[in-house]
């Protein structure tokens, strides 16, 4: 770990740095995200650029980074710890781990603002930022949950596959999934209840490694033959096309007859192809564009000493294969 957390911290030199020489002067907003190998992040990044587009005279320029790998835990809390240090003016975090990310910052104690974007700390220590911009986490469980009850209004059988374990945002959708399935808050684990089930050796964590993800799915589908649903709470899986297809491939037939519903997280390009080709019944999609690109403001707005709103919430969006809406062809 110490070679990780030493790669981290010249990673975030070299970003400060190169922030630095490209705006001269300007000062540095700093966005950091899980993984740089993760294609959701992108559109964060993406969005971070279309307002270093839009904002070319601001004084500020908005720098989007994060570990090599977003299953480098330590390596994120480096790379905070590190920024911070070298003086951004102010900072955005998608914590992979919230406790340990917590810990640090009770730690340094930074003295600029802090915000988290895309995945929150846990709610005991939410104090340490000063607001969350982002998916209204626990709703989206709720509407996946929504659409298994419609597509599968008995139960059945389900697995849910999560990202890493200390994840706020994931935890976040996995509970409103089980509490509304259960009609109750709370729910650790669907075990007949209303008709739910969640079979042995789920939930599945990810730790946001797309090839994982499909080896788990392929696994679960060999396993359990007759199984009922499979929730993606991440679009991991889906962010490699052919690995998903290939996995989809064995249960295409009972795709098309509902005997088997997929419902999975997120919106991006190929996960919309997926959907379009019958890999999945409902996409429930977050605006990682809109965060990247309203990250900056709200960073200002909390330099400037002004009041912001906690949380920011980005919206969502339903594609269902009744009413495909974003995710029309």
């Amino acid at each position: 770990m110490k070679y990780v957390s030493q790669t981290a911290a010249a990673v975030a030199i070299v970003a400060v740095a190169a922030a630095g020489a490209h705006g001269q002067d300007k000062k540095t907003l700093a966005i950091v995200v899980k993984g740089l190998d993760n294609p959701f992040f992108e559109q964060i990044n993406l969005g971070c650029q279309d307002w270093a587009a839009n904002n070319p005279d601001s004084e500020y320029e908005c720098l989007y980074t994060g570990p090599a790998s977003s299953a480098d835990e330590a390596g994120q809390v480096q790379l905070v710890d590190d920024l911070i240090t070298r003086g951004v003016a102010a900072i955005a975090i998608s914590p992979s781990n919230a406790p340990a990310m917590a810990n640090r910052l009770k730690e340094i104690a930074p003295e600029i603002p802090v915000m988290t974007v895309d995945a929150d700390l846990s709610e005991a220590d939410r104090a340490l930022r000063a607001t969350f911009l982002g998916t209204d986490n626990y709703l989206m469980g709720v509407m996946m949950a929504e659409q298994a009850q419609r597509l599968k209004p008995e139960g059945g059988s389900v697995c849910l596959q999560l990202g890493n374990v200390a994840a706020d945002n994931i935890n976040a959708r996995a509970a409103g999934f089980r509490d509304t399935i259960a009609g109750a808050k709370g729910t650790d684990r669907l075990a007949d209840t209303n008709g739910w089930s969640e079979i042995e050796g789920c939930p599945v964590f990810t730790n946001d490694q797309i090839d994982l993800a499909n080896q788990q799915m392929a696994d679960v589908f060999t396993s359990n033959p007759d199984l009922d649903a499979f929730i993606l709470i991440g679009g991991w899986a889906q962010f490699a096309p052919q690995a998903y297809a290939q996995v989809t491939d064995q249960v295409m037939d009972r795709l098309n007859s509902n005997e088997l519903i997929i419902i999975a997280g997120d919106t991006l390009p190929p996960q919309v192809q997926a959907f379009n080709e019958g890999r999945s019944h409902a996409q429930i999609g977050q605006r990682p564009f809109e965060m990247g690109q309203k990250a900056p403001d709200v960073m200002i707005q909390l330099i400037n000493g002004e009041a912001v709103e906690d949380p920011l919430y980005t919206g969502l969006d339903v594609c269902t294969r009744e009413e495909p809406g974003f995710c029309a062809p």
